[in-house]
C-alpha cells in the first residue's frame, strides 16, 4: 500500500508543473509570428492586436516576421515550436486553408499540427473594374462577359492566390468566359488595371481603397458576406445573387498542437478583449478589416469549412502551382 501511495505521489508531482505553468502563464515574453514581411495587412493586424494583448496579459509580445511560401514558412515555424504558449502566429487563409489544396507536400497539417485560438479578422476581396469597361455593376459585367466571351481579362496576384480563386468563383458561378492574367504581386496587377491592360480584378480592400477614392478604378461589389465599413454603399456578391462568391482574406491566431487548454483559453480571452477595444477597432477598420473573434472550436470548424471550399475550387478550376 505504501509503495502504491509513493507511486501515486510521484505521478502527482509529475503532472503538477504543467498545471502550474499554465496557471502562471505568461511568465516571459511571447513571440508572435507574422508569416509575411512588415507593412502588409497581416503585419498590421498582428502588430495592432499584439500591442493590445501585451497590455492585457502584462507580458511583452515580440513580433517575428518570417516571410516565405505565401505564409507557409512562418506558420510551419510555429507548428514545430514548443506547445507552451510562447510561440503563436497570426496566419492567413492561404497558410491555413488554401495551401493544403495547392501544395502536394505542405510542411504541416493545419488541422493536426496547430491549435486554433481565434478567428481574428476578415479582409474581403473587392471586385473592381477598369474605368474603360462600360459597366457600373455586376449585372452589367456578367451581361458584357456573356455577350463577348473570352474578351474580359481578370488580373490576380499570382496562380493560386486569393484573387485568382475569387476570379474562378466568379467565372464558374456566373457561367462566364473570362481570362486569368497572373501577376507577381499586387502592385503590378493594380498598375495594369489602372492602365487598362486588364479589365477586372479581385483584391484586398486596403490595397484598392486609395485607388477607388481617387477615381482610378471602379468598385463593383464586395467579395465577402459583410459590407465594408469604408465603402458602406457597395453591395456584397451575396446580396447580388451570388452567395457562392465568398472570398475573404482572413487571419487567425494559432499555436502549436498540444498547447494546454488553459493557455489557449487565456490567449483566446486576451485576443477577444483586444478585438473589442475601441482603439483596435478604429485602427483595423480603417484598413478594411472586419473584426471577428470567437471560440477556438468555432475557428477550428471555420478552418475545416474553408479547407474543403478552396480544395473544391482548386480542383474544379484545375489550378496548379509550380
Amino acid at each position: 500500500m505504501w509503495n502504491l501511495l509513493k507511486i501515486s505521489g510521484l505521478v502527482a508531482l509529475c503532472v503538477m508543473p504543467p498545471a502550474a505553468s499554465a496557471q502562471d502563464y505568461p511568465s516571459k515574453p511571447i513571440r508572435l509570428v507574422v508569416p509575411f514581411p512588415p507593412g502588409g495587412p497581416n503585419d498590421i493586424i498582428g502588430r495592432v492586436l499584439g500591442q493590445k494583448m501585451q497590455d492585457l496579459l502584462g507580458q511583452l509580445i515580440i513580433i517575428d516576421n518570417r516571410a516565405g511560401a505565401a505564409g507557409a514558412l512562418g506558420t510551419d515555424n510555429v507548428a514545430k515550436s514548443e506547445p507552451d504558449g510562447y510561440s503563436i502566429a497570426i496566419a492567413s487563409a492561404g497558410a491555413l486553408a488554401i495551401s493544403t489544396a495547392l501544395q502536394e507536400k505542405l510542411l504541416y497539417d493545419p488541422l493536426k499540427d496547430l491549435t486554433p485560438i481565434t478567428l481574428v479578422a476578415k479582409v474581403p476581396e473587392l471586385l473592381v473594374a477598369s474605368t474603360t469597361v462600360p459597366v457600373t455593376n455586376v449585372k452589367e459585367l456578367v451581361a458584357l462577359a456573356k455577350a463577348k466571351p473570352g474578351t474580359i481579362n481578370y488580373g490576380s496576384t499570382g496562380p493560386g492566390s486569393m484573387p485568382h480563386l475569387a476570379g474562378e468563383l466568379l467565372r464558374t458561378s456566373a457561367q462566364i468566359d473570362i481570362v486569368h492574367v497572373p501577376y507577381r504581386g499586387a502592385a503590378p496587377a493594380v498598375n495594369d488595371l489602372i492602365g487598362h491592360q486588364v479589365q477586372i480584378m479581385f483584391l484586398d480592400v486596403p490595397i484598392l481603397l486609395p485607388q477607388i477614392q481617387a477615381g482610378a478604378i471602379r468598385p463593383l461589389a464586395v467579395g465577402g458576406r459583410l459590407r465594408v465599413p469604408s465603402l458602406p454603399d457597395l453591395p456584397t456578391m451575396n446580396e447580388l445573387g451570388y452567395p457562392q462568391i465568398e472570398a475573404d482574406n482572413w487571419y487567425g491566431m494559432v499555436s502549436p498542437a498540444r498547447t494546454p487548454g488553459a493557455i489557449v483559453a487565456k490567449l483566446n480571452a486576451a485576443a477577444i478583449a483586444a478585438l473589442k477595444a475601441p482603439e483596435v477597432q478604429e485602427k483595423l477598420s480603417s484598413q478594411g478589416a472586419i473584426l471577428i473573434g470567437g471560440t477556438p472550436e468555432e475557428f477550428a470548424a471555420y478552418m475545416r469549412s474553408e479547407i474543403a471550399k478552396w480544395a473544391k475550387v482548386v480542383q474544379t478550376a484545375g489550378i496548379k502551382v509550380n
